[in-house]
């Protein structure tokens, strides 16, 4: 294949949509030229198109209202904190009203963050995992919503808070992957016992254990997807379809059921031939089996409104042959974009000066980090590459600058946040 020649519209293999283009043959983020911020800034450097946050959250508002879902949105804050993104997040709607968009916090930090940054109380739900008795009393001492995973966190929020409206994250033994880049099962609900949730058997000791503390049990909870997308939609009708029976469940055992929360796990992709997640699908599976209970379908996504939003841009600074092999490597590692290394999926990558260009040779690129793991991906079919060169790691806007850590001491990317789209041609 021609070095020089390009690739079509049907056949470059990243998504090309609004705030994410190939002018000129150059990538473009939020109509900004991608390696003309690289130079400007430094790498390695996170840049996000906060306009697309916009969008994803009113796309996932919308199909909720076409499926005659009454519905409630959340995000996840652990996948992205920033306060640019926050901010966002906060225009969206009327504080406090069902319209606005509130927080899904795990932890106490969490929790404060979300309140130092403009958020109310009844806007924040907790649901969390092995919480100690430090973290139940900072965060009890605030008016918000908790759920709890397991039937020893339910007696010590009881015992610290009696009286309190609470929910239960339950367990339906079934749930849904991205089976183009997960592992073959979840780990947050299955056949085998994981770390989370109440299972069937054991909500009647559940809501025993509510009542002896006065606690009011108002919202059935889980989580039981990762980065699903249209065709991973069946496996999780099978998780919605049995975690309708134990709402049931609880409602024979006498609970209030005000609020069903489904989390997240909705995905998103930067891959031409990636079929996106249908929305309308989606909320129609839980328009039928939640639909008749009379409560609000709340949902908590991170990566679906965050991911996609972020890319990360960094400089070759090697470029070698190797056995054969030719090798790429970066002024990155995997202490400021952990994907690879957590979710196990290679990385999309794009030359940000030859962003619609054929490739000329399969290119393993590597971190600058000193462990041998450090790759983001392997003999990548991937346009002529050279020392100096600018790249760009697509969809690493959600769990990457949340995750960064000092690893070899190598410090953190940059960040620049635009809440714009400059005109196509414009920079």
């Amino acid at each position: 294949m021609s070095t020089t020649a390009h690739q079509t519209s049907e056949t470059v293999p990243w998504r090309r949509r609004p705030g994410l283009e190939a002018i000129g043959g150059r990538l473009a983020i939020a109509g900004r030229d991608a390696e003309q911020l690289a130079r400007e800034h430094g790498t390695p450097l996170y840049v996000f198109d906060l306009e697309y946050v916009r969008e994803q959250l009113v796309a996932l508002c919308s199909a909720l209202e076409r499926a005659g879902v009454r519905g409630r949105v959340r995000i996840a804050l652990k996948a992205l904190r920033d306060p640019e993104y926050l901010a966002v997040v906060r225009s969206l709607g009327t504080p406090g009203g069902p319209d606005g968009v509130g927080i899904d916090a795990c932890s106490p930090g969490e929790v404060e963050h979300a309140l130092a940054n403009g958020f109310l109380p009844q806007e924040v739900s907790v649901t969390a995992t092995n919480l100690s008795e430090a973290d139940c009393r900072t965060i009890l001492q605030h008016p918000v919503h908790v759920n709890a995973d397991l039937i020893t966190q339910v007696e010590r929020i009881g015992r610290l808070s009696p009286g309190r409206s609470i929910g239960l994250r339950l367990n339906p033994r079934a749930g849904a992957i991205n089976r183009r880049t997960s592992p073959t099962t979840t780990v947050y609900s299955g056949e085998r016992p994981t770390k989370f949730g109440i299972y069937l058997e054991d909500l009647p000791a559940a809501v025993e254990a509510a009542r002896r503390h006065g606690l009011r049990l108002d919202t059935a909870h889980f989580h039981v997807a990762n980065g699903i997308l249209t065709e991973d939609l069946p496996d999780y009708e099978r998780a919605v379809a049995a975690m309708a029976v134990m709402v049931e469940r609880m409602l024979e055992l006498g609970c209030t059921i005000r609020e069903i929360n489904v989390g997240g796990g909705l995905g998103d992709s930067a891959r031409s031939y990636v079929t996106p997640l249908d929305l309308d699908a989606w909320a129609g599976i839980l328009k039928r089996h939640l639909g008749d209970f009379d409560a609000v379908i709340a949902c908590e996504p991170g990566e679906f409104v965050a991911i996609e939003s972020g890319v990360l841009l960094a400089e070759v600074v090697t470029v070698e042959r190797r056995l054969g092999h030719l090798f790429a490597g970066l002024d990155v590692g995997w202490n400021v974009i952990n994907h690879r290394f957590v979710y196990g999926h290679d990385m999309d990558l794009v030359h940000c000066a030859r962003a619609d260009a054929a490739p000329a040779d399969n290119v393993t690129f590597s971190g600058n980090i000193n462990e041998g793991p450090d790759l983001f991906a392997d003999d990548l079919p991937f346009p002529p590459v050279e020392e100096g060169d600018i790249v760009a790691m697509l969809g690493t806007g959600a769990y990457s600058v949340t995750n960064y850590h000092a690893h070899c001491l190598r410090p953190p990317a940059g960040i620049v946040f635009f809440a714009d789209r400059l005109p196509v041609g414009r920079q």
